[in-house]
């Protein structure tokens, strides 16, 4: 080693001596300190809820961000029912409804008195035109829901009205086209109107 560098070397060592405390560590440092990076930035508690971030992105309008809040929920707090709901609701509502229906299903599967996942299956279900699995479904949910929900209620009533009642098709030129409303609160109406 060349003279300049072993002065250096020795100048070096002696900086880094002065800097640690009686313990040998670098002044400042506490026992929970380490030379890397944190694993995360900030405390977990600190983290907003991927559900509840969702839910405020399905109310704005933001299906695709939505369900990639759920996602991260769902790598937070597993596979819940209430996370597979909020994935399957995303699904319905980005028009996935083959998606929506298995998701919905497994939140079913999860736990048989959520609510939530059997009143949006039953959605999914009348989207997809399968509308007499659709009335059992919102019987279903009515009957946990102790007929509470307005919602539900008006769910069922459609469903049990389009099974009553099938009509024929129409011709093509005929066929009425549907508009989804806000009513307020994030609820929505699904009114028919002729062509």
């Amino acid at each position: 080693m060349r003279p300049a560098d072993a002065a250096a070397l020795t100048g070096l060592c002696l900086v880094l001596l002065t800097a640690c405390g009686p313990d040998g560590r670098l002044s400042g440092a506490t026992v929970g300190d380490s030379p890397f990076a944190p694993s995360r930035l900030g405390n977990a508690d600190d983290a907003v809820d991927g559900l509840i971030v969702g839910h405020r992105l399905m109310a704005a309008g933001e299906y695709e961000l939505a369900l990639r809040a759920y996602y991260r929920a769902a790598g937070e707090q597993g596979l819940t029912a209430d996370v597979l709901s909020a994935i399957g609701s995303a699904n319905l509502r980005l028009g996935r409804l083959g998606q929506a229906e298995r998701i919905l299903r497994q939140a079913i599967a999860k736990d048989e008195r959520f609510v939530p996942a059997w009143n949006n299956l039953g959605v999914t279900l009348m989207e997809a035109g399968k509308v007499a699995e659709a009335r059992n479904v919102f019987q279903t949910a009515y009957a946990l829901d102790s007929g509470n929900s307005d919602e539900i209620r008006d769910n069922l009533r459609l469903a049990i009205a389009k099974v009553e009642r099938p009509r024929y098709d129409a011709p093509q030129e005929q066929k009425s086209t549907f508009q989804l409303v806000r009513r307020g609160n994030g609820r929505f109406l699904l009114l028919s109107t002729p062509p």
